[in-house]
Order: structure tokens, then sequence, then C-alpha cells
């Protein structure tokens, strides 16, 4: 493995993102986790699976610089199906996935996240989705899955604006489950991952099973449309110039258009 490591320890499989300085999201980062999932999916000493990152971030969102790599609009929208559905595959996961955010879970990392079952946060974790600040929109399924997690009035300021928030404020609009310090993250999340892996692994997949029950109807089509829309916004001029603002560390002149 290249960006990841796996520690197996009583029945909890702790992943470690490790992609410095910021964890993003490329291509090969998600294709290497999803031969993660695989190979832990069938291994019967793991029952909880504990996602985290190395570093400064847990992932400080998708790989932008490989974004002027990508042909067009289609190959963008392509980028965001293939992200969405392995994202769906963590949701739909049949053993626990639980996410530990410290210094920052942004774009792609919040997506990710928020495909976890479960998230704890460091207090002053900053969780966010900042596409907008670029001229283009969430596209692994974050303005399906944040709207149906804090409701639409929050989601959709922070969409509109970029604004992240704090891992103590994400906790009081449900976004995290917990909150702990810097120090005591990973020692909490792996006590709640261990406490989870002593139950029956019959009845905790059969639970997974009944909760996605409450997966909005409609987040199947809003994705399929918004990775559309991820190509349309990525082929305007706007999202060219955002994506070209952001790789030269400067404010974007949007021309609207």
């Amino acid at each position: 493995m290249q960006f990841f490591t796996v520690k197996v320890e009583e029945r909890v499989a702790i992943i470690t993102l490790e992609k410095p300085p910021a964890n993003a999201l490329s291509s090969s980062v998600l294709t290497e986790l999803d031969q993660v999932l695989t190979e832990l999916e069938g291994n019967e000493d793991v029952h909880v699976l504990l996602l985290h990152g190395k570093g400064r971030f847990f992932a400080a969102g998708a790989d932008i610089k490989e974004f002027t790599g990508v042909k067009n609009g289609t190959e963008f929208a392509k980028l965001a199906r293939n992200g969405q559905q392995l994202f769906d595959r963590i949701e739909e996961y049949q053993k626990p996935v639980i996410a530990a955010i410290h210094g920052a879970a942004l774009g792609g990392g919040l997506e990710l996240a928020m495909a976890c079952h479960i998230r704890l946060a460091t207090e002053d974790a900053k969780l966010g989705l900042p596409e907008l600040q670029l001229g283009l929109v969430p596209g692994f399924s974050g303005s399906q899955r944040l709207p149906h997690i804090v409701g639409t009035a929050k989601a959709t300021e922070m969409v509109l604006t970029s604004d992240p928030i704090t891992g103590s404020d994400a906790k009081m609009v449900g976004l995290v489950n917990q909150v702990h310090s810097e120090e005591t993250l990973l020692e909490e999340a792996n006590k709640l991952a261990k406490k989870i892996a002593a139950k029956s692994r019959v009845s905790v997949k059969a639970a997974l099973e009944l909760l996605r029950y409450n997966r909005p109807t409609h987040h199947k089509d809003g994705s399929i449309r918004e990775a559309e829309l991820f190509g349309q916004v990525f082929d305007s001029s706007d999202g060219k110039e955002g994506i070209n603002a952001f790789i030269e560390k400067r404010s974007p002149n949007f021309k609207n258009y």
C-alpha cells in the first residue's frame, strides 16, 4: 500500500491515511481505499473499521492539482461518479466505519467522513464544503449527505458561504457524534470501536441494513445530478479560474459565466 496502513487489534482495523502534507484525496488514494475495503470485507478478524489521517489533517480535500489534468467536464463528471460510488460503498458497508477527524475535513475529506457511519472530531477541527470558493460544487455526494445530516438550512449556509465549522459546532448540529481533545481523539475512537466490535456481527450487520432505510429515496438521483453539474461548472470560465486561483494562492476573479 502506498497511501494507507492497516493495523488490526482486538477486532478493530485502524486505517491510517498517509499522503502528506494534506492527505488530499487523489484518484489513486480513492482507488487504494477501495482496495482496503475489499481486503477487510472478507477478514473475519475485523468487526469494525476506524479511519483517520496521519499528520496535520484528516483529509483537507480533493487533490486540486489533479483537476488541472482533467480534459473536460465529461471526464470531471466521471471523476465525481467514481468518488460517489466509493463513498456509497462505505455507507453501505456491512461493518461499521468510524471516522476520527482532526485538523480538517474539507471538501472531499468531509464527504468521506459523512459516508462513515459514526464521526468523532477534535473540538477545533475544521469541517466544511468550500467548493464554491473555487467556482465548483461538491462532487462526492456532499450536496446530498450534508442536508440529510444537519438539515437543509444549515447545509445551505455551509455550502453557499464555504465557511467551515469547528468540531464543537459540528457536534451541536449533529455532523459529528462526539468531540475530544487532540490528545485523546484516537484513544476515544478506538474505545468506541472496540465497544461495537464486542457485539455480535450478525446483529450489527442487520442493524446497519435497517438504518440504511432512513436514507433519502432521492439520494441516488441527486448524486447523479451533482456529478453532471460538477462537470458543467468545471467547463465554465469561473470553474477554470477558481482552480487556477487556488493553485496560484490568490483570490479568484469570477466573471459569472
